[in-house]
């Protein structure tokens, strides 16, 4: 099983001890990967979570309302809490980083089968800070696709050419902004790129 960027579908036998897992396939984007999952119905599927053509948290959450079957476990190499809080709350059954050794990668392609949540010690103790951070409005973290659609934002691009240049549909776009305007506990974006830029999320 590969661990660069794009997606890899897996087929699991838990009755083989050997060979147990088949990969039907792989796809080099998000879209591409809802797309192979849909035809071929893996039980896993590894997701890495920048990727060109939509990232890894819009296919989990694209998953999750096409209602797939196949588990999630997201192999990546980032560990930040606005990369790791959206995977999950999108479905991810698991989260694992790229680092992992190939033992405990296969133990989680194992669990995430079976149902059973799978996290690396790193990202559970990000999830159980956050989970304990107090949240209140304009001071929750941005995921780091909101800080995308920020940045674009502040350059003056339209919900068209945003969805364009970030390979997104424009609702999705829209439900970013509406996010990250909660988020800053703002309501239009120019009092969004304001915020940004004052609490030095922009640059």
């Amino acid at each position: 099983m590969r661990r660069s960027a794009g997606a890899t579908v897996i087929s699991f036998t838990p009755s083989a001890p050997l060979d147990e897992f088949t990969v039907l396939g792989e796809a080099s984007d998000g879209v591409e990967a809802v797309e192979r999952a849909a035809a071929l119905d893996p039980d896993v599927i590894l997701m890495d979570l920048r990727m060109p053509g939509g990232g890894g948290v819009d296919a989990i959450r694209a998953l999750t309302r096409a209602g797939a079957r196949a588990k999630v476990l997201v192999l990546t190499t980032y560990d930040t809490d606005s990369d790791t809080l959206p995977a999950i709350e999108a479905g991810a059954t698991g989260y694992l980083l790229k680092d992992a050794p190939r033992d405990e990668l296969f133990t989680a392609v194992r669990a995430a089968a079976q149902g059973r949540t799978v996290l690396s010690p790193a990202v559970a103790s990000r999830l159980v800070s956050a989970v304990r951070a107090p949240r209140t409005p304009g001071n929750e973290p941005l995921s780091a696709r909101e800080r995308e659609v920020l940045a674009l934002v502040a350059k003056g691009t339209s919900n068209r050419d945003i969805a364009r240049e970030l390979f997104i549909s424009e609702a999705t776009v829209k439900t970013h902004l509406t996010h990250l305007y909660a988020k800053l506990a703002v309501k239009d974006r120019a009092a969004a790129v304001a915020t940004a830029y004052e609490r030095g999320i922009l640059g």
